[in-house]
C-alpha cells in the first residue's frame, strides 16, 4: 500500500468522505420524533382558538 500514489489516496479520501456525509445526512434526515399526544392536541386547540376579532 505505500507505493500507491498520492492522487489515490486522496481519491480514495475524497470517496470516502463523500460517502460518510451522505450516510449521515440520509440518516439526520430520516428520523422523525414522536410528539406526545398531549401536546399535540393543546397545539391544535392552541390553534382553533386564535381567532382575529375586530
Amino acid at each position: 500500500m505505500p507505493q500507491m500514489a498520492p492522487i489515490a489516496w486522496l481519491s480514495l479520501f475524497i470517496i470516502f468522505s463523500i460517502s460518510f456525509m451522505i450516510f449521515n445526512m440520509m440518516n439526520y434526515f430520516s428520523f422523525i420524533p414522536k410528539m406526545p399526544k398531549s401536546k399535540l392536541i393543546n397545539k391544535i386547540q392552541l390553534m382553533k382558538s386564535l381567532n382575529w376579532k375586530w
